[in-house]
C-alpha cells in the first residue's frame, strides 16, 4: 500500500477519532448516571447515592477534560488535511458544528463548574440541576455531531451550486434519513458502555470486600439497567441495519460478506473475504438467515457486492470482521446483563465470585464494541466522504505532501502516548481508591471535602499548613 497523503490523512484522522470517541462513549452515559444519583440523593437522602456520585464525579472530571482536549484536535484536520472537503460542504455542516458549540459546549462549560465545585456553595436542588444540565449538554453534543455524520452517510436537504453543497431545507439536513436511527443506536450504545464500566468497577470492589454498601448499590443499579437497555440497544441496531440496507446497500453487503445478490440470502458466520477475487475463503454460513434479519422475511433479496462497480465497493475485510466483533460483544453483553439481573433478584450478586470476575472482564467491552461499530460505519461508507456524491480521494487537501502528514502523524502518536498514559494512570488510581466508606455506626460523619481537593493533585489540608 502506497503511503501517499490521502492514505496517511485517513490513518491520522482514524487515529485521532478512535482515541477521542472512547471518552464521549463514557461521559455521555456517565453524566446521566451522575444526574440520576444526584436526583435520588435529593429525594431519599440516602448517603450511598451521595458517595457514589462523588466517586464518579471525580472520574467524570478527568474523562470530560480528556474528551474536550482530544475533540478540539479533530476540527483542525478539516482545514489542514481535508480542505477540499471543507470547501465543498462547509455551508451544510459548518452550522451543525456551530450549533454543537452554542448549545452543548456552552451548556456543559457553564454548569460543569457548579457540578464540580459547587456542592458546598449552592443548595442541593441547584447542584442537582447543574448535573441535569451537564447531562443534557452531552446529549446535545451527540445530537449535533451525529446529525453531521448522518448527513455524510445519507445526504438530504441540499442543492449543489458551483460545486458546493448548499442547504435548501435545513430541517432535512438535520433529520436526514439515517439520523434518528444513528442517534438512538449510538446514544444507547454509550449508555450500555457506561453501564458495564460501572458494573465492572463495582464488581472490582465487591470481589475485594471493599466499599460494600456503595459498590453493591452501583452493581444492582447497573445490572437492572443493562438488563433492559442492552436488548433495547440491540433492537435499535436492527432498525438501524434495515435503514442502512435501504440507503447504503454496499455497506450491508460488506458487513455480511455477500458477493452475489441472493434471494434468500445466507448469513455468513465466518469467512476470509478476498476482495481481489470477489469471493470468500473458508466460509461458514447458514442458509436464509440473512434474509430473515435484514428483510424480516425468509426469502428477501439482499444485493451482493458484485452488483456494485469495484471502485464503489468499500474495503470488505475490516467492515466484515468489525461487524462480527460488535455483534459478538453485544450478544455477550446481553447474557451477562441478564445473568447479573437474575443474581441481583435472588440476592446473590455480591456472593458469586464467577460473576464478579466476568463483570470485571466485561468492563472494556463497550469501548471495543463502539470502536468496532464506528469502523463499520465509517469504513463501510468508503470510498465516499459524502455518500454517493463526494469521493474521499477528492476531499483531501491538494497541497499536502507525504512528509507533512507523516510528521504530523508521528507528533500525534508521541503526544497521545504521553497524555493518554498519564490520564489512564490517574483514572486507574481513582478507580482503585473507590468511593468513600460509610462512617462507623454512632460516629459523626466528617464534612465532605470539596471536589477540587479530590480532583486536583493537592492535599487541601496540607496546603493550609495544618
Amino acid at each position: 500500500m502506497l503511503l501517499d497523503p490521502l492514505i496517511l490523512s485517513r490513518i491520522q484522522f482514524a487515529f485521532v477519532v478512535a482515541f477521542h470517541i472512547v471518552f464521549p462513549a463514557f461521559t455521555v452515559g456517565l453524566a446521566s448516571y451522575i444526574a440520576l444519583l444526584e436526583g435520588l440523593y435529593l429525594a431519599r437522602r440516602d448517603e450511598r447515592y451521595l458517595r457514589a456520585s462523588k466517586f464518579w464525579l471525580r472520574i467524570f472530571a478527568v474523562s470530560f477534560g480528556m474528551g474536550v482536549v482530544s475533540g478540539i484536535v479533530m476540527p483542525f484536520q478539516f482545514g489542514t488535511n481535508w480542505a477540499a472537503f471543507s470547501d465543498k460542504v462547509a455551508n451544510v455542516v459548518g452550522p451543525l458544528l456551530a450549533y454543537e458549540g452554542l448549545t452543548a459546549f456552552f451548556l456543559e462549560a457553564g454548569f460543569l463548574g457548579v457540578l464540580l465545585f459547587g456542592r458546598e456553595r449552592v443548595p442541593p436542588w441547584a447542584h442537582f440541576g447543574a448535573a441535569v444540565l451537564v447531562a443534557a449538554g452531552t446529549l446535545f453534543s451527540s445530537f449535533w455531531i451525529l446529525a453531521f455524520n448522518s448527513w455524510m452517510q445519507t445526504p438530504a436537504g441540499y442543492v449543489v451550486e458551483a460545486g458546493r453543497f448548499v442547504p435548501a431545507d435545513f430541517s432535512a439536513v438535520i433529520f436526514n434519513p439515517s439520523f434518528p436511527y444513528r442517534l438512538t443506536h449510538t446514544v444507547s450504545a454509550f449508555y450500555v458502555t457506561t453501564g458495564f464500566v460501572v458494573l465492572g468497577v463495582a464488581a472490582h470492589h465487591l470481589a475485594r470486600g471493599r466499599h460494600r454498601d456503595t459498590a453493591l448499590l452501583m452493581a444492582r443499579m447497573a445490572v437492572f439497567f443493562l438488563a433492559v437497555m442492552t436488548p433495547l440497544q440491540i433492537a435499535l441496531g436492527d432498525a438501524h441495519g434495515l435503514n442502512t440496507l435501504a440507503h447504503q446497500p454496499a455497506k450491508v453487503a460488506a458487513m455480511e460478506g455477500l458477493w452475489e445478490t441472493s434471494a434468500p440470502a445466507p448469513s455468513v458466520l465466518f469467512a476470509i473475504p478476498d476482495q481481489a477475487e470477489q469471493t470468500n475463503r473458508l466460509k461458514v454460513s447458514i442458509p436464509r438467515l440473512a434474509s430473515l434479519y435484514l428483510t424480516h422475511t425468509w426469502s428477501g433479496e439482499v444485493r451482493g457486492l458484485k452488483s456494485f462497480p469495484r471502485e464503489d465497493q468499500p474495503p470488505v475485510a475490516p467492515v466484515f470482521f468489525a461487524f462480527r466483533i460488535m455483534v459478538g460483544i453485544g450478544t455477550t453483553m446481553l447474557a451477562v446483563a441478564w445473568w447479573g439481573a437474575y443474581l441481583a433478584w435472588r440476592g446473590r450478586l455480591e456472593t458469586s465470585p464467577v460473576f464478579l470476575r466476568v463483570a470485571q472482564w466485561m468492563l472494556p467491552s463497550g469501548f471495543i464494541a463502539v470502536l468496532a461499530g464506528w469502523t463499520v460505519t465509517e469504513v463501510g461508507r468508503q470510498p465516499w466522504t459524502v455518500y454517493g456524491l463526494l469521493r474521499t480521494a477528492d476531499s483531501v487537501s491538494p497541497s499536502l505532501s507525504t512528509a507533512d502528514v507523516g510528521l504530523s502523524l508521528a507528533a500525534y502518536l508521541l503526544v497521545y502516548a504521553v497524555v493518554y498514559a498519564a490520564a489512564g494512570y490517574y483514572l486507574v488510581k481513582l478507580v482503585r481508591h473507590g468511593p468513600a466508606d460509610a462512617p462507623p455506626a454512632g460516629a459523626s460523619a466528617r464534612p465532605a471535602r470539596p471536589l477540587s481537593a479530590a480532583v486536583l493533585p493537592v492535599d487541601a489540608e496540607a496546603s493550609r499548613g495544618d
